[in-house]
């Protein structure tokens, strides 16, 4: 899986935000706390949700039924404003 193309990030003061260049039916921006930042960074290149919830395990504290609880989620968000590739 992989972010689409036509979607862009942009890092401002703490907040990265996910815009969409074209193309998408959904109009807006998406904020993203670190965490889900952090993911969206790793969806940049192909990869799978099992090497997201590796970096993620390797960057933050927590474990790693809750990372994957949490990835999960990003990506369930991710897909529903159809920002991914699989």
């Amino acid at each position: 899986m992989k972010l689409k193309e036509n979607f862009i990030t942009q890092d401002i003061y703490d907040s990265q935000y996910l815009v969409p260049i074209g193309g998408e039916a959904f109009n807006g921006m998406a904020r993203s706390n670190e965490t889900a930042a952090f993911i969206v960074d790793c969806l940049k290149k192909e990869t799978t949700k099992e090497k997201i919830v590796d970096a993620v395990y390797n960057e933050y504290e927590a474990s790693r039924d809750e990372i994957s609880s949490d990835v999960d989620e990003i990506l369930s968000k991710l897909r529903s404003i159809n920002a991914i590739e699989e």
